[in-house]
């Protein structure tokens, strides 16, 4: 397949008009200068420029990330140029898959119009559709099949948290094991059923309190945590200990 392009640039150029706005960003970006940074991304008015990097692997365009220190902050960044032309994925070029308003409407059944990470239930139009295992990982064109079971709501603080914990955890973790079964039963993927967190013995559980009660309940549990010298979670824990004895 690579040799139906000479490089990843003529196959960017050629979806070109495929692509989301944040995608056409960045492959403009590479071409006039042979790299696009984070630092860049947010200059440009992306405040979270690692969704504009996805965008473009989203449509089948292989990026590679080289970190490198900033010249304005001296702080370490991440920088994107073009990666390998063998790791074209010509079947993702038609873009991110667009869901029915009927698919959305069984993911809300399903979910009670709940984020499945935070638990917290949100109006339907501040939940968003999210690939289980994200889509510029699947490798099998049968994965991107419209089955309610591959995709859950999440809103947008705890999307963002996935996108941040894919890339500095799953990618350098489970999905290097290349095994659907490891990389489904993560935390990230199936957080209401999960084994592992990106391939480490560890549980865990987003709580928020909604409503003036369950805030003066928390504002309760702060003020006993700060006067034991612990944080809000370590008292938890401790109650459930104690209750369990």
């Amino acid at each position: 397949m690579s040799e139906e392009f000479k490089s990843v640039k003529e196959f960017a150029q050629s979806i070109y008009g495929k692509l989301s706005k944040r995608a056409q960003v960045v492959v403009d970006e590479i071409i006039n200068n042979g790299v696009v940074t984070t630092e860049k991304l947010t200059q440009l008015g992306y405040d979270h420029p690692p969704r504009a990097v996805r965008d473009a692997r989203e449509a089948g365009i292989p990026l590679k990330t080289i970190m490198v220190k900033s010249k304005t902050t001296n702080r370490r960044m991440a920088s994107y140029v073009f990666g390998d032309i063998n790791s074209i994925q010509y079947f993702k070029s038609d873009g991110r898959r667009t869901f029915s308003k009927d698919f959305k409407r069984k993911l809300l059944i399903k979910q009670n119009s709940k984020c499945a990470i935070c638990g917290m239930k949100f109006d339907e139009n501040l939940l968003q559709i999210d690939h289980r295992i994200p889509y510029e990982y699947m490798g099998d064109p049968k994965s991107l099949s419209p089955d309610v079971h591959d995709f859950m709501l999440l809103c947008a603080e705890c999307n963002r948290k996935k996108d941040q914990a894919t890339k500095d955890g799953c990618s350098k973790s489970c999905f290097k094991t290349k095994d659907i079964n490891i990389i489904r039963s993560c935390y990230w993927a199936s957080p209401e059923n999960y084994t592992h967190i990106c391939m480490k013995p560890i549980r865990r559980t987003d709580l928020t309190w909604f409503g003036q009660d369950e805030v003066n309940s928390y504002d309760s549990l702060r003020k006993k945590a700060l006067s034991k010298g612990q944080t809000v979670p370590d008292l938890i824990k401790d109650i459930l200990r104690e209750s369990e004895d």
